[in-house]
């Protein structure tokens, strides 16, 4: 079946097979946050971003294989609820961004900074920081080699705008500069992208708003 990026939370997973990797989409907790595991296709290894909540519904996501890594995309309560409890029943390497380990009670194995990379088996995503949801915020980037990239990118980036900067305009300012000089200003239209909550969308689709974004400045 067609990959949609739709999920709901209680419902079934949509997998998006890539030749290399194959990324699982699932909804848990009252926010409808959204975790993603990944798989390297070549050595069966497994990844998950953001163990937000129901560590039940994740591990039985993640199945006997276990994952090698979790990578927390922020310091926000919400994208770590289910993550001691996955980490203590996997062993899992914990990753997140420098500036926001310290706010995450599960402590963090490998602090992350912009540039940094980050493997799944034979597969590379490299982190991108981007400031403004959070101070340590970071999206992953995973550059297909036999197509286009694909970009997780917590809350920093969501079909219709960035991510919520709490009406600080100094955040707003600082996050989507980051979000266009890191992420659009380097990436093509095809990219697909992954965001915390909700459905999926392409930075073609948002590219021709951005400046209505900077002018409502959230």
């Amino acid at each position: 079946m067609t990959y949609s990026g739709a999920v709901k939370v209680g419902g079934p997973a949509d997998v998006h097979e890539l030749q290399d990797l194959m990324i699982t989409k699932i909804a848990v907790g009252p926010m409808d946050n959204n975790a993603y595991l990944l798989r390297c296709r070549a050595t069966d290894e497994q990844l998950l971003i953001d163990a937000a909540n129901d560590a039940h519904t994740l591990l039985g996501t993640i199945g006997d294989d276990g994952i090698a890594s979790v990578v927390t995309t922020h310091r926000h309560g919400d994208h770590w609820q289910a993550l001691a409890e996955v980490v203590a029943a996997t062993g899992a390497r914990t990753y997140a961004g420098r500036d926001d380990a310290e706010g995450i009670p599960v402590p963090t194995d490998v602090p992350v900074d912009d540039g940094d990379t980050i493997q799944v088996g034979r597969v590379t995503l490299t982190a991108r920081h981007l400031v403004g949801h959070t101070p340590g915020s970071i999206a992953l980037v995973y550059d297909d080699p036999h197509g286009h990239p694909h970009v997780f990118t917590g809350d920093c980036l969501f079909p219709g705008g960035v991510g919520n900067t709490f009406k600080d305009a100094k955040a707003f300012a600082s996050l989507i500069h980051d979000v266009e000089r890191r992420i659009f200003d380097v990436l093509p239209d095809e990219t697909w992208v992954y965001p915390g909550h909700g459905n999926d969308t392409t930075l073609g689709a948002e590219r021709p708003h951005l400046p209505e974004w900077h002018a409502r400045g959230w």
